[in-house]
């Protein structure tokens, strides 16, 4: 019976093992915040070897092992997996739509899986809605980058009653576009498109809306601490929860784009109080939202 046993434990070893995979975390450069999220993956993934090197560190991706699970923390990383059509299947973290179509374009290599860092733009319109029920008119400011989202814009707005009401922005020292929007606007809803909110036009932006007492829901959640109303964000643990569960699938498997499903709301009580507006509850906002809710 012993042996039996014996014999049972040997031919059941190896077993344990086959879902060890090396994950690979790849940045152009080595910083704190990277090596944080990194003891923060490892921390999730003790069965797995998690390690991370820089782009410079690294030989082309061909000559990696095939069955290498990366994860790309930033565009010089996404830029250094470019560079071959061979090599393993790739996670690209911190990469908005704006900055796909920018390098990509329509084409999207099978390899690679983006998973987006700007929030959604249908749950970006519900943040606007439950947070200022009675505006219709929502003002988006586009740019050569950004225009191909306003179909998608329209498209969400339509069943939460609201009106997109678009204006290309080319030139950032012609401030006419955006004053124009501002007239025939109730809110402003920013896309998250570095070339129109950026740390050279905030300030213009914001303090145009809020001369006309209009709040600005986004861009992102950087622009709710200079000045935005509200945004929706993932943070750390979101994007750790989502890797997580494409880490335990075969590259085979994972989506070719991915929000998480997990995320949070960003509000600027000072804004809020300064267009008299009630208290934002961020845990509140953020239930309303996950159920669908468009209003308090």
């Amino acid at each position: 019976m012993i042996r039996l046993l014996r014999l049972l434990l040997l031919c059941l070893w190896p077993l344990g093992t086959l879902s060890a995979s090396e994950v690979l975390l790849v940045g152009g450069e080595d910083q704190p915040g990277i090596r944080s999220f990194v003891a923060a993956l490892e921390k999730r993934r003790t069965h797995d070897q998690v390690r991370f090197q820089t782009v410079e560190q690294l030989p082309a991706p061909g000559k990696l092992k095939a069955d290498t699970r990366l994860v790309l923390l930033d565009i010089p990383a996404l830029e250094w997996r470019l560079t071959e059509a061979t090599g393993p299947s790739a996670l690209a973290l911190r990469i908005s739509r704006v900055q796909a179509e920018q390098r990509l374009g329509v084409a999207r290599p099978a390899y690679l899986t983006l998973l987006w860092s700007d929030p959604p733009l249908a749950r970006q319109l519900r943040l606007a809605r439950y947070l200022l029920p009675q505006a219709r008119r929502i003002g988006v400011l586009y740019g050569e980058h950004s225009r191909f989202l306003l179909d998608e814009l329209r498209q969400a707005a339509h069943p939460l009653g609201l009106e997109i009401v678009a204006q290309d922005w080319p030139d950032l020292r012609d401030s006419r576009p955006l004053q124009q929007l501002l007239n025939s606007s109730d809110v402003l809803l920013g896309l998250d498109d570095p070339d129109l909110y950026n740390s050279k036009s905030a300030k213009n932006v914001l303090l145009s809306s809020y001369g006309r007492q209009m709040a600005l829901i986004g861009p992102n959640a950087g622009f709710v601490r200079a000045g935005a109303l509200a945004s929706t964000y993932s943070d750390q643990d979101d994007w750790l929860a989502v890797l997580e569960q494409l880490l335990d699938q075969p590259p085979a498997r994972w989506p070719r784009s991915l929000y998480p499903t997990h995320f949070g709301v960003s509000g600027n009580q000072q804004v809020a109080r300064a267009l008299g507006l009630e208290a934002i509850d961020p845990d509140a906002a953020a239930l309303a939202l996950a159920e669908g809710a468009s209003t308090p």
